[in-house]
């Protein structure tokens, strides 16, 4: 079975980005990339990636430009929206939708190895709404931005399975329990 996992960063006051979608706050922490729950070791398990717009775009904006590569290119990369939009790389596919009616399309390609929902919280909401969040990783960065784009913006139990620090930050990983509405 295909684990779904929404592996993210969020400020203490539970924002992955702030009103104007910044990552300031995040980029300006000290995390150890070979530290606990760091992303490399996340990858070796993912075998496709989901994000929404606001996501796919902010990557475009800040990690293709001056001709640099997508950086998730040996990765089918699914962007949910509802914009006619061009993508950026041959592996990045647009989809538009509820997540279950993606689901067998992103089983298939995932193959043995997982799904990364990338975000936005919504995004992320959606999948665990249709079922198919099966854990959340957070790294908390020791920063608060007050407003902006909330970690994940429905009411729902999880259930603590793991946690370390890796320098600045603290890192959970959650298993999701359900809605609590």
């Amino acid at each position: 079975m295909t684990a779904y996992s929404y592996y993210t960063a969020s400020t203490l006051d539970g924002f992955l980005a702030d009103e104007h979608d910044s990552l300031d706050w995040l980029l300006s922490q000290p995390i150890d990339d070979g530290g606990p729950m760091n992303i490399e070791e996340y990858m070796t398990a993912v075998g496709a990636i989901v994000m929404g717009y606001t996501t796919y775009q902010w990557v475009v904006d800040h990690e293709t430009g001056s001709g640099a590569e997508w950086p998730y290119a040996q990765y089918p990369t699914f962007v949910f929206t509802h914009r006619d939009i061009e993508p950026v790389h041959e592996t990045v596919t647009v989809v538009s939708g509820e997540p279950a009616a993606q689901r067998s399309r992103l089983e298939r390609v995932a193959g043995e190895k997982g799904v990364w929902v990338v975000g936005g919280g919504d995004l992320a909401a959606q999948f665990a709404e249709a079922g198919m969040l099966d854990e959340v990783v957070i790294s908390y960065a020791p920063a608060t931005v007050g407003s902006g784009r909330p970690l994940f913006p429905r009411a729902f139990d999880f259930e603590l399975v793991e946690w370390a620090r890796n320098r600045a930050f603290l890192c959970g990983r959650y298993r999701v329990i359900g809605s609590r509405t």
